[in-house]
């Protein structure tokens, strides 16, 4: 699910550290639970514009008003978690979500202790795909199963969010979180 280029900073001494990471993570088979909302839309749609309307207007009225509203539901829920794009500067992680970028989390490195990479987040894990809260993890940003990263925050809670190649966005903020690199070191 590698599809798009990211700008990982060079690992090499005297390489400019004050790149910008980027990377994304892509759920495709997102794209078939946006066609079931579509579907939904369109059937709510045929019953009021075909429909005779001889069996009553409120037990038609229900069924049009509840395909619709629950294809717009299905499709504006599934195609915001569709992909994710994350960004890694040297003040902070910025994760956006959908076409729109909407929802969207913007981290300041200096609330960040650590960066972790796990290499097997699920959505099973968080409950589902999504923007995900669990009071016993914290908060999570989950397009689909594979890598991830997290980052333990200085209030004690941790951000999880799926993305390609998480191990160089790790080494990329610990290196902005050490004494001495170009972000604002870790609080002690």
């Amino acid at each position: 699910m590698r599809d798009h280029p990211r700008t990982p900073v060079p690992d090499a001494p005297g390489a400019d550290r004050t790149a910008v990471w980027t990377g994304r993570a892509t759920n495709r088979v997102q794209w078939l639970l946006a066609a079931a909302g579509a579907a939904c839309m369109a059937l709510g749609i045929e019953l009021a514009v075909d429909s005779a309307w001889t069996s009553g207007v409120v037990p038609l009225a229900m069924s049009v008003v509840g395909c619709v509203a629950a294809g717009l539901l299905v499709l504006f829920g599934t195609l915001a978690f569709v992909h994710v794009a994350v960004r890694v500067d040297h003040h902070s992680m910025e994760v956006r979500c959908g076409h729109i970028g909407l929802p969207r989390r913007r981290i300041p490195l200096d609330h960040v202790v650590s960066a972790e990479f796990e290499p097997a987040v699920t959505p099973r894990q968080w409950g589902g795909w999504g923007y995900r809260w669990r009071p016993e993890k914290g908060m999570a940003v989950v397009v689909r199963r594979g890598e991830g990263l997290v980052l333990r925050l200085g209030d004690g809670r941790s951000f999880t969010v799926t993305v390609d190649d998480a191990e160089s966005a790790v080494r990329v903020i610990r290196d902005r979180l050490r004494p001495g690199g170009t972000g604002t070191p870790a609080q002690v």
